[in-house]
């Protein structure tokens, strides 16, 4: 089958979040397994700069405003081929959605809507290859079936879901801007209270849906976490199919981690210390390491729980424990993150900003990750600590749930600092009273598989039945 897997991130070029390492683990997968798997991406400049063996494939007029647009065909590193939207006007810019004030782009309508027209109608552009399915991601790909519907192109569609709360919403008087005819602006369509709802209309109009945890597919047919899709996604709830997210076991793997000072697997855990010892000394934190070290890992928002964790903190002062926060985010919340270490210097770090090297050695060094959210779609840090060994300390929502088990984690279910509290005693307390459950526990969360292959043979069984 010819799968075309739409993004608009792809790692290592592109990234604002997990999106970025899903694209590049997921496809990678079904092309070892035999599916014929393509990119479409938006033109950024790092993805041109890696694009091998390029030739032009079709050339616009213009395309919504812009008049310098044309569809390439390359090859990127890894070996699967990607068509790209190479307009320089809409792609060649500092960040992929905000501008220098941390502001939207005021027409991503448009640079996406385009990359979802050009992305619908490749079927038209290139006679050499069509694809069956085209696969798109979050709110960006989201008018990719609506293009489809209205032009009755010949290919199945499907949605994920990568977290519903980003949607893509614009005033409804852009629709003829976005080339789509009146009747689309409907509840049975693009339309999502007076407004156009890119998402809304993948969701409506795709073929099939799917989102990045069985866990989390059922919290968004709920009123408490559908963000106001919950009604539409509850008469489709046939059509959407929960899938856990993989990680890439290339690039994370503490056998062979080059970010790491000493590798290690679970048969040989001393060398995790060895690079506990050498973190530590990074940190300024030398001389704890018999003391539990805590990580935080994540953009500092409030959907990931970092006001928990800063609220928690205080109610376990007379606790022996060291913390590194690591992310970027909101203002307000990077701020709290440097006063609470400035309050506890010798016990907290907070680096902010985002450091792929450092984020590797805090979950190599650390001893648990705290991940808090109060919802969270699938999550990869947490795959990521019992790959390393790092006990995670989750909330029981989304992925988090699905991944992380009483034997591998410690879980916890309310949304307080009382209740992230608890947890985080109950894993103090087994560190330093039971050391070898603690290594039992390492030992079999490093033992789980994570990788792409399951989930890419579910999405490839996805796949074949909407064909079927």
């Amino acid at each position: 089958m010819r799968v075309l897997f739409a993004t608009s991130e792809l790692y290592p070029f592109v990234k604002t979040g997990g999106l970025g390492d899903v694209a590049a683990g997921m496809p990678q997968a079904m092309d070892k397994i035999g599916v014929d798997i393509r990119y479409f991406l938006p033109g950024y400049p790092e993805i041109k700069k890696n694009l091998r063996h390029k030739k032009t494939i079709h050339d616009f007029d213009a395309l919504f405003g812009q008049t310098s647009c044309r569809i390439v065909l390359g090859t990127l590193p890894g070996g699967i081929k990607a068509y790209i939207l190479d307009a320089p006007g809409f792609f060649e810019r500092s960040h992929p959605y905000l501008d220098e004030e941390g502001k939207d782009w005021e027409d991503n309508h448009l640079r996406f809507g385009a990359f979802c027209y050009a992305a619908a109608h490749l079927v038209q552009y290139d006679p050499k290859w069509a694809p069956d399915i085209l696969h798109g991601n979050d709110w960006q790909c989201g008018l990719i079936p609506a293009y489809k519907a209205f032009g009755r192109l010949s290919f199945a569609t499907i949605m994920t879901i990568h977290n519903i709360g980003y949607q893509g919403l614009f005033p409804a008087e852009y629709l003829s801007q976005l080339h789509l005819p009146p009747e689309s602006l409907s509840v049975y369509g693009v339309e999502y209270y007076n407004q156009i709802g890119f998402l809304k209309a993948g969701l409506y109009y795709a073929d099939h849906l799917t989102t990045v945890s069985p866990t989390y597919a059922d919290e968004i047919c709920t009123p408490e976490m559908g963000c106001g899709l919950e009604g539409l996604l509850v008469t489709r709830r046939h059509d959407l199919t929960g899938i856990l997210n993989g990680i890439d076991g290339d690039i994370w793997d503490p056998r062979m981690d080059p970010a790491l000072a000493f590798q290690y697997n679970e048969k040989t855990l001393a060398p995790k210390r060895q690079d506990k010892k050498v973190l530590l000394k990074e940190l300024g934190l030398k001389g704890k390491e018999k003391e539990i070290l805590l990580g935080f890992i994540g953009r500092l928002t409030p959907q990931k729980g970092i006001d928990l964790l800063l609220e928690a903190l205080p109610l376990l002062e007379d606790q022996k424990l060291n913390l590194i926060i690591v992310g970027t985010g909101d203002a307000a919340l990077e701020e709290q993150c440097r006063m609470v270490a400035e309050q506890y210097p010798d016990r907290v770090v907070a680096h902010i900003g985002y450091d792929e090297d450092l984020a590797h050695r805090v979950i190599a060094g650390a001893d648990a990750i705290i991940v808090p959210s109060y919802f969270e779609p699938c999550g990869l840090v947490q795959m990521y600590a019992l790959r390393y060994g790092a006990l995670p300390i989750v909330r029981q929502t989304g992925g988090l749930a699905d991944s992380v088990t009483p034997q591998t984690g410690f879980l916890f279910e309310g949304q307080t600092p009382q209740d992230l509290k608890n947890a985080l005693l109950d894993a103090i307390n087994l560190y330093y009273n039971a050391p070898k459950t603690w290594a039992k526990m390492q030992k079999t969360a490093m033992k789980q598989d994570f990788s792409w292959d399951a989930s890419a043979k579910e999405y490839c069984s996805v796949y074949t039945r909407l064909l079927a």
